[in-house]
């Protein structure tokens, strides 16, 4: 991971080039630092040793640059061109900060020392018994967007997909869930794990989530510093992509593709429209999901009724993003925007695609065609993942 002032500080140097500069037209106000703070220049491991700025130097500079973009939102017209239309340039900047908090809040939970952060507790799930699966029926929907006006190169444009039938975990698995695969022996059986995984595995000696150790007769996990019990009840949390897909295999299941996650998410099949998010097109509210690090830790599996889909599927925003079967890749029609390393650079079949956002992410940065990636090994990420399986192939839109 990155030092925190580095991300401090890139947080600062990409809203003034994109905004100061690009938007406004203004003088650079640190052009000096551009190469220190550019991303694809410096790979994480050599962060720590360039000339970055000192916490209270980057604390004034990130000010310094906020207070004037200020002055230009104020007369800045939201038309124009690509970059100003609906105030995409200032949406795209707001989304790059708040990706980056969930960043430093990851690089928060694998620092080592006492807790310095505290949240109050998400609420409690409803006492409601839920099916556990859901039948999403068979069908063309809309994925992706052509009118979301601060949605990212990758999740346009909108296109139709025909999905044949499925059924889908109604709740990301949880600790429980994940457990009882640790306990079958899961991870000491290479039947159930792609090649890389299992090596993966056996060069790592893993044998459960990031941040769980056993003691005695329990689980134990850190969490930002605390050591608890692994509640039972919460969605399981830093698995990898390997991981999630040994636990379908293991239960008999697989991890749902890409269109799969976003038809269940957004598909009405009462009306065959795709809405913004899983319970219509009004912004989130606390009632509807959790997150923006209110909580710091996901909520019980079953929790947030008001966030389901029209077929009853909960927490597919918030909680944890959600690993998919399906590589990252370009959307028929792609468009590269405003730049080729945003996405395109990452497309292939190195990096996975995850869904529906965190705990740890702003609603500005997630929603229901926001499509994050990262490589299947990765565990530090705040990922679980849900479950599906294919349905009778005659079971169709209504």
């Amino acid at each position: 991971m990155s030092p925190l002032v580095w991300d401090l500080a890139h947080i600062g140097n990409q809203e003034e080039q994109w905004l100061l500069r690009t938007v406004g037209g203004r003088d650079a106000l640190r052009p000096d630092i551009d190469s220190v703070y550019d991303a694809f220049e410096h790979p994480r491991s050599e962060r720590p040793s360039l000339p970055l700025l000192a916490p209270d130097e980057a604390h004034g500079y990130v000010a310094e640059v906020r207070g004037r973009v200020l002055d230009i939102l104020e007369s800045a017209p939201l038309h124009g061109g690509p970059l100003l239309d609906a105030g995409f340039a200032f949406g795209m900047i707001a989304q790059h900060e708040q990706q980056h908090d969930e960043t430093m809040l990851i690089t928060h939970q694998l620092r080592t020392g006492p807790a310095v952060l505290t949240a109050p507790e998400p609420p409690p799930a409803p006492d409601d018994l839920l099916p556990a699966e859901v039948l999403v029926p068979g069908g063309p929907f809309t994925m992706g967007t052509s009118t979301e006006p601060w949605a990212l190169d990758n999740e346009r444009p909108a296109h139709r997909r025909l999905v044949p039938a499925f059924l889908i975990d109604t709740t990301p698995v949880s600790n429980g869930a994940y457990q009882r695969f640790i306990e079958a022996g899961g991870y000491e059986e290479q039947r159930w794990w792609a090649e890389a995984g299992w090596a993966m595995v056996r060069e790592h000696k893993l044998r459960a989530p990031l941040f769980w150790k056993r003691d005695g007769g329990q689980w134990l996990r850190r969490r930002f510093g605390v050591t608890e019990p692994v509640p039972p009840d919460e969605p399981v949390l830093h698995v990898s992509w390997y991981e999630a897909d040994a636990y379908a295999r293991w239960a008999g299941r697989r991890l749902p593709t890409e269109a799969e996650w976003e038809k269940a998410a957004r598909h009405d099949p009462a009306t065959g429209r795709a809405r913004r998010y899983p319970w219509g097109d009004e912004d989130p509210t606390p009632a509807h999901a959790n997150l923006g690090q209110r909580h710091l830790r996901p909520a019980p599996v079953g929790s947030y009724p008001d966030g389901q889909s029209p077929l009853g599927i909960r927490q597919l925003i918030g909680d944890v993003w959600e690993w998919t079967a399906s590589d990252f890749l370009p959307y028929p029609g792609f468009a590269a925007f405003p730049y080729r390393e945003y996405s395109e650079v990452f497309f292939g079949d190195g990096h996975k695609v995850l869904r529906g956002g965190s705990f740890g992410v702003d609603p500005v940065a997630c929603r229901g065609t926001f499509r994050n990636w990262d490589l299947p090994v990765r565990r530090q990420i705040f990922a679980g993942f849900r479950t599906a399986r294919d349905a009778d192939p005659t079971a169709v839109d209504a």
